[in-house]
């Protein structure tokens, strides 16, 4: 008997201990979103027939946010999308127009049967022609408060319309997961940046530093990173965009990257390519009576990876030299141009510069950080790069 009640105190014991979920929500309940885009308002045809039958509520037309919902059995990621039924595609995108994304995001609810939830969202696309109009830290406010949204979201920029990123035309992609894992290829090119997450994105608009996200351009349902775009600390706004050779070069001079390559043409005009194997870079702030200057020093070793030009040995004892030096001037175009855009074009440091200044020179930091991005304008700016080509990769002859 008193076996039969020690067990059973037990079992009450152990029963006692474990923890439940009394306001939990069952999944298949909810509307899960993976994808978040800003646009420029622009009513929907759906929007506007709707609005023309009086289904509208007091709002002024500033925004346009489309959430991509993803299926319960699709949130497990792009590797294993699930099934979608009758052909249809994996994902919704629904569009809605107002000037406040909350706002925007309740609407929803009377227009779906399950309530959107954002514990899964993964990117936050905003389009270059909305950050012309408004700061990036207004249209950024909702999802920063928002306890929903994860602070490890990714955010980039559009050329385009920002809703014409989250479209595929494979059937199987859900655009969302597609755009987070292509930041995989950061192994193989340096045009693909570091992602910017809503972290990282709350500290730079605190700070008011400027800085670079990652550019989105579509075409045909296909999405591609292309260059980047500059937010300008002090506005908020969105200020110019960068090329792709200028991406590369943004993230060599970050070291944000080890991949990538360097085109050139030899004497002949033919085209000759240079694989990154290593790449360091060292920024370093000098002040000579009160005179501010950058030397930034650039290592990298790497191969002779192609060359069109058949007439020449990549093996004889002059070739290396030869294209050590067109590699090494190529390189140093290339980093003037990002210099250039980021002094003269956008008078806006993208690069960290004021990361090496506040480390090296604290006190003239303090001095100069309300009004960086214009000193860093006029401040000079040395590059000298050390190219070495260390082998030729595999060839017969």
């Amino acid at each position: 008997m008193c076996r039969r009640i020690l067990l059973l105190l037990c079992s009450l014991l152990i029963l006692a201990t474990q923890t439940s979920c009394w306001s939990s929500k069952e999944i298949e309940d909810l509307a899960l979103y993976a994808g978040l885009a800003l646009d420029t308002a622009e009513l929907s045809p759906t929007e506007q027939k709707l609005e023309d039958q009086g289904a509208t509520y007091s709002k002024r037309n500033m925004v346009t946010a489309t959430v991509q919902m993803v299926p319960a059995n699709s949130v497990g990621g792009s590797e294993n999308p699930g099934t979608h039924n009758n052909g249809s595609a994996p994902y919704m995108n629904v569009t809605g127009t107002g000037d406040s994304v909350l706002e925007i995001f309740r609407q929803y609810s009377i227009l779906r049967d399950r309530p959107i939830i954002g514990h899964h969202l993964k990117v936050i696309v905003v389009s270059t022609e909305l950050l012309k109009q408004y700061k990036m830290n207004q249209l950024m406010d909702f999802v920063l408060r928002d306890n929903d949204i994860r602070p490890s979201t990714m955010v980039f920029l559009s050329q385009g319309r920002a809703e014409e990123t989250l479209v595929s035309n494979q059937k199987d992609v859900i655009p969302s997961f597609h755009i987070r894992d292509m930041i995989r290829n950061q192994k193989r090119t340096s045009k693909v940046l570091d992602p910017v997450i809503l972290s990282k994105l709350d500290s730079l608009m605190t700070s008011k530093r400027s800085y670079a996200l990652q550019n989105l351009v579509t075409a045909n349902g296909e999405v591609e990173f292309s260059g980047a775009g500059i937010i300008k600390g002090e506005t908020g706004h969105w200020a110019g965009a960068l090329t792709q050779e200028d991406t590369e070069c943004l993230a060599w001079l970050t070291n944000s990257a080890q991949a990538g390559v360097i085109k050139t043409y030899d004497s002949s005009n033919e085209p000759i390519t240079y694989e990154l194997k290593a790449m360091k870079s060292k920024i370093t702030a000098k002040v000579d009576g009160g005179s501010l200057s950058f030397d930034v020093n650039i290592k990298t070793e790497g191969r002779l990876i192609e060359t069109w030009n058949i007439d020449e040995y990549p093996a004889s004892a002059h070739f290396p030299q030869k294209a050590e030096k067109l590699f090494k001037k190529r390189l140093e175009q290339m980093m003037q141009s990002l210099l250039h855009k980021l002094q003269s074009d956008y008078k806006a440091d993208a690069a960290g510069f004021s990361n090496r200044l506040s480390i090296q020179e604290p006190a003239l930091w303090r001095k100069l950080e309300d009004h960086w991005d214009e000193e860093f304008s006029r401040t000079p700016i040395h590059v000298t790069v050390d190219l070495k080509i260390t082998d030729f990769g595999s060839f017969t002859q």
